[in-house]
């Protein structure tokens, strides 16, 4: 068998968090899950799921949304009501 090394990185607590209840309810450690995840990206020579860019970030949709809030301020917008019922 292949020797085991240590790898160490940072996540952000709530991602932790998340994963550790997700790795729980599937019988997994996160070690196990991440071993998994590095296996196959090994074995496939790329990411195993799609990574994209949230179009929400954009530079054009943080432009819309700035300047909506700009006519907001100036009394140039509407208001509207959401129901989430």
């Amino acid at each position: 068998m292949a020797q085991v090394v240590n790898v160490n990185f940072k996540l952000d607590e709530d991602v932790k968090k998340s994963m550790e209840q997700v790795c729980n309810e599937l019988g997994l450690s996160m070690s196990a899950a991440f071993s998994i995840f590095a296996r196959k990206v090994g074995r496939e020579k790329r990411i195993p799921f799609e990574v994209s860019v949230d179009p929400f970030y954009s530079e054009e949709n943080m432009a819309r949304l700035k300047k909506a809030i700009q006519d907001l301020d100036e009394g140039k917008g509407t208001v509207h009501e959401v129901n989430y019922e």
